[in-house]
């Protein structure tokens, strides 16, 4: 959460270099790509946020430019919720009281609300496919998991058993009920314009949580689903990404929100991503909007000048932090400059979304995916067994979801089921 972590923007000389020469250097230099390439983060869930009825999703699913041209827009949506405003904590000091077991339903019941949310997300695709036609793309859906707050004892009972934080096993226990309710009610809501393709983890350091992440993307792994994380810049744990059972993690640059933050941090944010196979989150909030005194547009100009000075566009997935309702604010606008500036990012999406189509090879069998990238391929769904094998029968991989590689043809065999894929 960006407002409460503005004092970890700043670092100093020596931090940087500690970044930039102490730490091991990745065996790979690359952006990351994933399922989701642009994904629009949605805080949903609070009573001090937006309905997200379909009006208000309207200009996440749709742009239409200053031209009058109107095309899909983000192919992803991360729904999380971090606070009730401000007093209930779904995550680690994010209100003045930790959330119990009836906070973690009644935000259950807020995600699956009735014409609000993924409900509303799905009428409005559903809407506008007979409008501008059906998208390339199924729309992806990511989901926020709650955090078992480590150390708190209040949280309540699961099948007849009080639970305790202290205790690992009880945080694990906890996460997958909530996982499971995710799930179950995703699937009952049938919303045939939307796929679910994996889950978030809340906590934006691992300072409280530690090593619990791991636990969890073993269960999240186990249901055929990926594991997405957004730390903050030099957060504890950023750096072990991997090792904590992420299948990506986007890299947040903090350089939006603080002026004494100078332009270089950016140009650092793409180089340390690239080095750490991360992807990059792109930042801004109501501070964008070009008619507010003091306003923040040119700090975006200058993220979007980055990403593709950097190569970010051409070669990553992104996630995209608008505080609670930026873009929705910047659509309502009267300026013509809020809609040239989402302009500029609607552009950069649709090019990407035409690369990805014309590039990537997708294949599937018995609901498991193989798609094969820029450099990489992945495998999603329920699978058990990965070989990975060149078209002469040479292994190269095993048991790994993405594999990095060189340009060719490889044969992919996910629980003994053969299948073929391109590589770029």
């Amino acid at each position: 959460m960006r407002i409460i972590r503005i004092k970890k923007i700043y670092i100093s000389f020596i931090a940087i270099i500690g970044i930039c020469f102490v730490r091991p250097v990745a065996a790979t230099a690359a952006y990351p790509t994933d399922v989701v390439s642009d994904m629009a983060l949605i805080y949903q869930g609070g009573t001090h946020r937006p309905e997200w009825t379909e009006d208000d999703l309207r200009p996440y699913v749709t742009h239409t430019f200053a031209d009058g041209r109107t095309d899909w827009f983000f192919d992803s949506f991360l729904f999380f919720e971090f606070t009730d405003n401000w007093q209930i904590a779904f995550g680690y000091k994010y209100g003045t009281r930790n959330a119990r077991k009836s906070d973690w339903e009644w935000l259950l019941n807020r995600i699956f609300e009735k014409e609000k949310s993924l409900d509303a997300l799905n009428s409005c695709i559903e809407h506008y496919k007979t409008i501008i036609g059906e998208p390339s793309f199924k729309h992806k859906i990511v989901l926020g998991v709650v955090s078992p707050i480590t150390d708190q004892t209040d949280w309540g009972s699961l099948d007849g058993e009080t639970l305790n934080f202290t205790s690992r096993n009880d945080q694990i226990k906890a996460a997958k009920w909530y996982i499971d309710q995710l799930v179950k009610r995703f699937s009952e809501g049938a919303y045939n314009n939307l796929e679910l393709v994996g889950f978030y983890w809340l906590e934006e350091s691992t300072a409280k949580c530690g090593d619990l992440p791991k636990y969890i993307s073993e269960y999240i792994h186990q249901l055929g689903k990926r594991f997405y994380w957004i730390p903050y810049w030099n957060a504890p744990g950023l750096y072990e990404w991997k090792e904590l059972g992420f299948d990506i993690a986007f890299l947040q640059p903090n350089h939006f929100f603080n002026t004494s933050v100078i332009d270089a941090r950016l140009r650092d944010a793409c180089n340390l991503a690239k080095q750490f196979d991360m992807g990059l989150e792109m930042e801004f909030d109501a501070n964008v909007l070009y008619e507010k005194e003091d306003s923040y547009y040119t700090r975006l100009e200058t993220y979007i000048d980055a990403f593709d000075k950097y190569g970010v566009f051409e070669q990553s997935a992104i996630a995209y932090y608008s505080g609670t309702k930026a873009i929705l604010d910047m659509y309502n606008s009267e300026y013509i400059e809020n809609t040239l500036i989402l302009d500029k990012i609607a552009n950069h999406i649709l090019e990407r979304r035409k690369r990805h189509t014309d590039n990537e090879t997708i294949n599937t069998t018995n609901n498991i995916t193989v798609i094969g990238g820029f450099g990489e391929l992945y495998v999603s769904g329920a699978v058990k067994s990965i070989k990975v094998f060149t078209l002469n029968g040479i292994a190269v991989s095993e048991n790994t979801r993405r594999v990095k590689c060189s340009p060719g043809i490889y044969m992919v065999v996910a629980d003994g089921k053969a299948q073929k894929v391109i590589v770029r």
